[in-house]
């Protein structure tokens, strides 16, 4: 695994993550729709959520994946040279809040009463 492969890996588990938290959102809404039966949004919202847990399950393996790879590629490597390594990390923004594209979702939605945080 190349670290142009590593990059499209990460971008893909990103992706993923989108996605799973978008069906969260979906049973969220389901749940606050008065249009719908209660029995029917339950039933509806637990699928939602059922299938947001299972992506869960494949973005662990593929984060496990991907750092059992990188530890390989570390090892297996002399040359790799730690010290500009570090200087890329110290200039990385690991601050969620810090970025607006990932921070603010809750503010894009109409969410009611349900309050997560």
């Amino acid at each position: 695994m190349t670290l142009k492969r590593l990059a499209t890996e990460l971008d893909e588990t990103t992706r993923q993550t989108v996605e799973m938290v978008d069906g969260i959102i979906k049973a969220l809404s389901m749940l606050q729709d008065k249009n719908m039966s209660c029995e029917e949004a339950r039933k509806q919202a637990m699928n939602e959520i059922v299938f947001a847990l299972q992506a869960q399950d494949r973005i662990e393996q593929r984060c496990n994946n991907m750092a059992t790879a990188v530890r390989k590629m570390v090892d297996s490597d002399d040359n790799i040279d730690n010290k500009k390594f570090d200087e890329i990390w110290s200039h990385l923004t690991l601050d969620e809040l810090a970025v607006p594209k990932m921070s603010g979702v809750a503010a894009r939605l109409d969410h009611g009463e349900v309050d997560l945080f």
